[in-house]
């Protein structure tokens, strides 16, 4: 796991650390020194701790006048043991939603497992952005993991599905993600 870092291709337009408004503003990174571990398995340096054991993030990328974020995640998502979901609402959503962020694409391509419990945090999270057309939108997920997320019936709060499971965002640049994550949602809307 130490040699998957986190996605650098939008490095030249947004980095956390130089962001006043974001939670890891003035953050230094040692590219040399692994430090955090998921279980006994070192990760990136580049990875930031939200004060969960097992789910470390990157905040990829912010536009506050679009009112979006992405932001990706690795390891194991343990809301039953870790709360994982208090860390990740509390530390990241809360600070941007302070920034009238309401758009939150999560990538998910490298989060192993999910261990659900209680759903109140994503109901915050949910009721916090839905007035402003804010959502939630988890994206790439394991076929294990979307399973365990449907099975706590998230779905009432935050968007996962197939139609977003298959996404090559790395190829896109923020805001044609923003733009293919919308359609797939208006899309599916239109289904319904």
């Amino acid at each position: 796991m130490h040699d998957i870092e986190p996605w650098w291709g939008w490095r030249d337009e947004y980095c956390a650390e130089r962001d006043r408004k974001s939670p890891f503003y003035g953050r230094q990174y040692d590219e040399f020194n692994f430090s955090s571990k998921i279980y006994n398995h070192y990760i990136h340096p580049q990875w930031d701790d939200i004060g969960s054991e097992t789910l470390y993030i990157k905040l990829l990328y912010v536009d506050y006048k679009a009112k979006f974020a992405i932001i990706e995640l690795i390891g194991e998502w343990n809301d039953a043991i870790g709360n994982d979901i208090m860390f990740l609402k509390r530390e990241i959503a809360d600070v941007l939603s302070k920034n009238n962020v309401c758009k939150f694409i999560l990538f998910c391509d490298n989060v192993l497992n999910f261990h659900g419990d209680d759903d109140s945090y994503y109901e915050e999270w949910y009721d916090d952005v839905k007035d402003d057309g804010g959502y939630v939108c988890l994206v790439n997920l394991f076929e294990h993991v979307e399973s365990e997320l449907q099975k706590f019936r998230l779905y009432n709060y935050i968007t996962f599905g197939p139609p977003f499971n298959e996404l090559n965002w790395r190829s896109l640049k923020p805001n044609f993600v923003l733009d293919l994550v919308e359609n797939i949602m208006f899309r599916q809307q239109k289904l319904i």
